[in-house]
């Protein structure tokens, strides 16, 4: 494969990187929220033991599992992109 072809496929693994990389801080950003305010809602869930409060913890518990699941499908993704940009080095190192 040519050398330019290479080089434009670590372009854009390096773009789809960079995207991958933005969405991971911003789910960590959310999450960590998320995260806060569950357990302030299981808090208020155990003091207060009522219906609303109980419902608000579940919500707010399953938020934090979305948000993890969806973290960890990017840190999933990430990964790959690496590997492709890692072998994408490799093969741009055996055609020179």
């Amino acid at each position: 494969m040519d050398a330019s072809v290479i080089q434009r496929q670590l372009i854009e693994v390096a773009e789809r990187i960079k995207t991958q990389r933005a969405e991971l801080a911003h789910l960590d950003e959310q999450l960590s929220a998320a995260q806060t305010y569950a357990e302030d809602a299981r808090l208020r869930g155990l003091m207060a033991e009522t219906p609303r409060s109980v419902v608000d913890a579940h919500d707010a518990a399953r938020r934090v599992e979305l948000l993890a699941r969806a973290r960890a499908s990017v840190v999933r993704s990430l990964d790959d992109l690496v590997v492709e940009q890692d072998a994408l080095l490799d093969r741009l190192g055996s055609t020179s």
